[in-house]
């Protein structure tokens, strides 16, 4: 039996499988080499998994994980799964477990639209180009913590709808002061982001809101899916929160430039699961 797990900014999700059969099943919070340290990792796992993971030492430990994009980082990210499970491990990117999950060993394009966004052609081996998602400060285009940023700036300037804001503070509880606080003495500013933003997803008949979001995902296009030759020729898969929650605006934008959406999911490990019973 192995450990496969697959990890946003926000939540990580722990299968132990046996071939293609789920054995349990757990979530804790998400993982970041990039905003925690080796200890709090070990730590977060240690305190969240169920026992049942701990039981043995199993075949491997296959962990697809955010930040998980340099050896430096994945290092840490292993040594603390190696410190738990005493067992074989191998930490690969968030980008390639969407990709293994989403084809597995077809050719296409693998998005992420989550806490963050990322995107890449994979050819059904290996990813083989890959557009910079440059993080929640450059880039992470159509992502929960870009479109959280838009709105809170725009909540913050006075430029969105009166009736919204006031909707906005009476639903959380919060004041501007709350809010910059939140944002600016925070090591996890783009899960706060993020989270703001699902404020929106409960007002997607309000023309404002839905405008931000169909701009925002269509910038995520612009700036990334036709960086990739050919896109249109290729299957295009969507995991994340973000993406099913405004899957409706997702497959309007696609349709404007003239992608072809294959899968839309909140998660990949089924195809994980897929994926590792065929290797």
């Amino acid at each position: 039996m192995k450990i496969i797990a697959e990890s946003s900014s926000t939540r990580t999700e722990w299968m132990l499988v046996d071939g293609t059969d789920v054995k349990e099943h757990a979530y804790t919070e998400g993982l970041n080499p990039f905003f925690q340290t080796r200890r709090e990792i070990s730590h977060s796992i240690r305190l969240e998994l169920p026992h049942q993971f701990f039981k043995r030492r199993w075949e491997h430990v296959h962990y697809y994980g955010a930040g998980c994009s340099s050896p430096e980082k994945n290092m840490i990210v292993e040594a603390s799964l190696v410190a738990q499970f005493k067992t074989p491990v191998t930490v690969e990117s968030d980008l390639v477990g969407a990709a293994r999950g989403l084809l597995v060993h077809e050719p296409g394009l693998a998005c992420i639209l989550s806490t963050g966004s990322n995107s890449c052609f994979y050819d059904g081996v290996k990813i083989v180009k890959n557009v910079r998602p440059l993080g929640f400060v450059l880039g992470d285009e159509g992502s929960g913590n870009a479109l959280g940023r838009i709105f809170l700036s725009d909540v913050l300037k006075d430029l969105a709808p009166k009736h919204l804001s006031e909707a906005f503070f009476a639903k959380l509880r919060v004041t501007p002061d709350d809010i910059m606080n939140d944002i600016y003495n925070n090591p996890h500013a783009n899960r706060n982001l993020s989270s703001y933003s699902l404020f929106l997803s409960e007002h997607l008949d309000d023309e404002y809101v839905y405008n931000l979001i169909f701009n925002e995902i269509s910038r995520f296009f612009e700036r990334n899916i036709t960086q990739y030759d050919k896109y249109q020729d290729y299957p295009v898969c969507f995991v994340g929160s973000v993406a099913c929650l405004y899957s409706e605006i997702l497959l309007a934008v696609a349709k404007k430039y003239g992608a072809s959406i294959r899968k839309i999911v909140n998660n990949s490990l089924a195809g994980l699961i897929t994926y590792h019973s065929t290797i």
